[in-house]
Formats: structure tokens, sequence, C-alpha cells
């Protein structure tokens, strides 16, 4: 069966565990097991115990079952596989956090826990979530945010309906192959990079005729070659194909003058840039505009990665024109220079050379989901595997910092579909919040199923992210970590601008590289928000840019990006810094 030719309303099995009898909050405390006020949600509760003891899953519900007189209430509060044996935890390892934990000895206690080619443990999601049945429309029935109210329900359901007749625009052997590199990164035998918009445009697509796609790939891959020289293997993702809709953190904007406030522009996909009343409307018709330019991005990109143009042995006709002026340009040369060298030696020597690993580029799409009628109606069943759901939209989709609630519609709606997901790491997200993401989204602990972004800003890096490497490795989960070290760095220059100073985004990536060393953990790669083009909208670099120089062209509809010759200079910095094989000069 191919995707997107079979009725989208096909869905996955109910996802179902057993319920174990379980002891009241009340009877956990009183044999010293949790602090009050430890939990954020009364009713469900995940528990860990500490890793030098037996990983065994709870949840607590509100029955009130008891342990034997003489047996910890641990032992009757866990499930545990019959092979193991039931031993009773140290009175001082008791429970000690909200979390989740692998139900199997796979990984065991001590050291650094990384994922394993053999069984993985499983993740007991806390219910409800676990018992509900999933469908692609079960979102529906949970609550949600930062999605639009529109005028007229019965044309949204009409864009809809003509979404669920179209064809998909990836498709679900790619999104397998995807989910096998993030894996394979996950173990620190690739590197990640993901880049593109901020938020499409149908403007700026439209001004450019699609060279934007084309020269933002082209910078993608000259980074990747980079990255490849120093490092190894690169899993390429651009921010593309999708990536019209934007959370907003106010409901409104006002002018500048502050007369008027109007709703917020949320992305092409929703609403209008033009702060006009009736720009801000929401309007559906834009779902199908964007689904439209994203099929002609896809086109654009399968015959950019596929057609030739990005052989390795025409490399030296892989750099972007304005690029090869600046230093970051001159130095990508001489990357050409070697790589050059190097093939020819290989086909002195025999090695094939025109195999399409030096030939093509395997490129994958992806983007926030964000606004869920659209993602919904683009959902397929797998073309191998037709109880598998996968939304066609893109092959990997992540969830948002204000749109991770555990109970709300955008977690309800990606536990369900089989693609890789990402989750965005804030500063505000809790260990113990992040854990029972991981159960809910993640039960069976698959690797390379999910990616978490991490969006600390360069002040807070080394404070924030060791907690959740320490609460991921105590529940021996299979992530890949991944650096986003744009949207906590944002901030307001003198002339108005909203910039990003070069300075800041090089020290969140050194940050993140250095405490995931100091951890014994994988930094897994990059999510960078860049532009082929030659903008100006981030200070800093070998350029130099300053804030005076934002205005001469600052492009971006939402937030600002790096251009070309900044994003291959922290190619080139990052290079360095992981494979020790790259050097620029201050």
């Amino acid at each position: 069966m191919v995707d997107g030719f079979a009725s989208a309303n096909r869905f996955l099995p109910p996802l179902t565990s057993p319920t174990p009898a379980l002891p009241t909050l009340p009877a956990l405390r009183q044999h010293g097991a949790l602090p009050d006020g430890l939990l954020y949600q009364p009713q469900w509760l995940l528990a860990i115990i500490s890793p030098f003891t037996y990983p065994l899953a709870a949840a607590v519900s509100p029955r009130d079952t008891m342990a034997p007189p003489g047996q910890s209430p641990f032992v009757t509060a866990f499930t545990t596989p019959s092979s193991l044996p039931l031993s009773r935890p140290s009175a001082s390892l008791s429970l000690r956090r909200c979390s989740l934990v692998p139900t199997s000895l796979t990984h065991a206690a001590g050291g650094v826990r990384r994922a394993s080619p053999v069984a993985v443990p499983r993740m007991v999601a806390a219910p409800p979530a676990a018992e509900r049945a999933w469908t692609p429309q079960s979102w529906r029935t949970m609550p949600i945010k930062q999605t639009p109210t529109y005028p007229d329900q019965t044309e949204v359901e009409a864009v809809e309906k003509r979404l669920r007749g179209g064809v998909p625009l990836v498709f679900s052997g790619e999104t397998d192959r995807l989910t096998s590199a993030l894996a394979r990164a996950s173990r620190g035998e690739a590197f990640v990079l993901q880049g593109g918009d901020c938020a499409e445009s149908f403007d700026e697509f439209a001004k450019y005729g699609g060279k934007n796609i084309a020269d933002t790939f082209t910078l993608l891959i000259q980074m990747s070659i980079v990255l490849m020289y120093s490092i190894g293997p690169v899993v390429k993702i651009g921010r593309m194909a999708g990536q019209f809709a934007k959370p907003r953190s106010s409901a409104v904007e006002r002018a500048k003058n502050a007369a008027l406030s109007l709703p917020s522009y949320r992305g092409d996909m929703i609403n209008g840039e033009a702060f006009e009343e009736s720009a801000r409307v929401p309007d559906p018709e834009r779902m199908w505009t964007a689904f439209v330019q994203s099929t002609a991005t896809m086109n654009l990109l399968r015959t950019q990665a596929s057609g030739g143009a990005l052989d390795l042995n025409r490399i030296q006709d892989i750099n972007l024109k304005f690029v090869k002026g600046t230093a970051a340009g001159s130095r990508f040369s001489e990357y050409v220079r070697n790589v050059s060298g190097a093939l020819r030696f290989m086909n002195s020597c025999g090695v094939p050379v025109d195999s399409p690993a030096v030939t093509t580029a395997e490129f994958y799409v992806s983007h926030e989901a964000l606004l869920l009628p659209y993602e919904e109606s683009l959902c397929r069943p797998g073309a191998h595997d037709s109880s598998k759901v996968y939304a066609t939209s893109g092959h990997f989709l992540w969830l948002g910092d204000r749109t991770r609630q555990v109970d709300g519609a955008h977690v309800e709606f990606l536990r369900g579909i089989a693609n890789p997901i990402g989750i965005k790491c804030g500063p505000t997200l809790d260990p113990a919040e992040l854990l029972e993401l991981l159960a809910i989204l993640n039960p069976d602990n698959t690797p390379g199923r999910i990616t978490l972004i991490t969006r600390m800003g360069a002040g807070k890096i080394a404070e924030g992210l060791p907690p959740l490497i320490r609460a991921v490795e105590s529940a021996g989960a299979v992530v890949t970590w991944v650096c986003d070290p744009m949207h906590g760095n944002t901030e307001s220059s003198p002339s108005g601008y909203k910039t990003r100073p070069f300075t800041n985004v090089l020290e969140e990536v050194r940050g993140f590289l250095e405490v995931h060393k100091k951890m014994g953990s994988i930094a897994g790669g990059l999510h960078l928000e860049l532009t082929g083009q030659d903008v100006t909208e981030c200070v800093g670099g070998m350029q130099e840019l300053s804030h005076d120089d934002l205005a001469s062209r600052y492009e971006s509809t939402c937030d600002p990006r790096l251009n070309a010759s900044q994003a291959l200079e922290l190619a080139f910095l990052v290079a360095e810094t992981v494979g020790g094989a790259c050097y620029i000069p201050s």
C-alpha cells in the first residue's frame, strides 16, 4: 500500500498496559517514600528508585493498597518481569523524585547509559495516557494551546478535506530511515545538523522563486561536509517544507506607538504579517497554500539531493557565490582541495567514487507540530505496516517549549505517530516533567524516536542541562541530544531589531559540548535557524556585523537567522571543538 492513497482514518491499535495494585500518596509518604509537595500532578506519579537498586516501575493511584507488615510498600507497588528477583530496597534508597524508569535490568547501574542494539528497557507511561486509545483525531478531546480561533469552522473542515485527499509530502520508508539515523547519533555514530528558516514565508518563496530554498540546502551541505571531514557521518535535516507556524509569547501585539493592538502574527500558515486587522484574522485557506508551497519545496529538494548537483566529485561547485569572498568561504575552499585530493586518491586505488554515497545527499525535512488540523489531515498509514500512522507533513516533527503540556493536545497527537519526534527543552523544563513526556511519547524506549533539543541560553546551559542529563540517564531512556543555541539568545538591538549575537550562539554550543564531555554523555548535533541568503540579522561573526548593519538586509518575518557566512563559520568552530581537525584564525 502506498502512503497517502489509503484512508486517513486508519489508526493505531489502543495503547494499553496493565495497572498494578497501587498505594496512595499518603501511604507512601507515611513510609518515608515521598516528601510533601513533590508532585506537580496530584493524581498520577511516575516514581524512580535510586539507580543503585533494581529499576522497577510504579504508578500511584487514588486507591489505598498497603504492603503486608514487614514488607517494603515499594515492592507491592511495582511491576517487574518474572525473571527478576524481588529485592527489598534499602530504606536509604527510597523514592526520591518524580520520574520514569525502565522495567528491565538491561541498563545496569553506574556509568553512562547508552543505546544498545539489543533489548532496551521499556519506559512506563503514566496513566491515563497509556490506557487511552489513540487516533489521529484524539487530540481534539484534549486542552490545547497556541492554536488559532477561526471565524468559520466550515471553511476549516473544507480545507481539511482537501488535505486528506492530497498526496503525502514524505513517505514512511524515508521516515523510518531517519529514525535509524537518529539512533546512530544517540550512540555517537553520527552527528545531526538541522537548520533552516525560523518561519517559512509565502512572500520570500515568491520573491526568490525557490532560490532561497536551494541556497539554504547548499549551505547545509557545505556545513555537513565540514562536519563530516572532522567528525564523521552527518544526518542532514532541514527546517523546511512545513515550518510555517510559530508559537507566540503573547496573543496580541501592539503597534510601536502603542495606539493599536492586534492578534499576534502566528506564521503564514495561520495569518498575515501586515499590521492590519484584516491580515491578522486566521484564514484556513493558508493551510492549503502552505501545503502547495511545501510540495514545491520537496520537489526542489529531491532534485537537488539526487540530481547530481551535490556530487562530491564536483565539490568545487558547492559554494555559495557571496560566501566565496569571506574568510569562511576561503577556509571552505581548503576543504574542497582536501576532499578532491582524497577522491582522486581513492579513484587511483580503484575505489569507486561514483557511488550514491558520493554523488547524492540523503536529506530530511522537519517542522514544529503546531497547527494540528493540518498535521492530522496529512496522517497516512505506513506503506509496509498499515497499523502504524505517519505524519506525512514532514519526516521529523518537534514539540515546542510552549506546547509540551503532558495532558495537552500536542503531546496527545505526537504520542501516536510513527515519526521520530523532538522535544524542545528550555530552562523551565523540570526533569520530572521531561521523564513523564518520555514515558508518554516513547513507552517502548525506541532508539531514534526521541531527540531532545535543548534551548537554554548561553548563560544558563551549564546549570540547566546537567539535571536533565542525569534524569534521563538514571531512567535509562535512549535519546539523541541536540543543541538549539538560537532561541535562548535573542535580544533587542538599540535600533529596535531582534537579533542574536554570534558570540552568544557559539558560547551556548561550546557549553553544550562541554557539559556532555564532563558527564560522559553524547552531544548528538545542532539545531539552527539559518539561511543561505546574505542577510544581516545576527550581529558578529567574521563579517563583524554591527547593530548598525541590521537595517541593510533584515528579511526575517519572525526571529533572526545566521547568514551563510556565519553558519559556515559556526560549522568550522564546532568541527574544531569536536573533531580537532579544523582551525579558524581568530
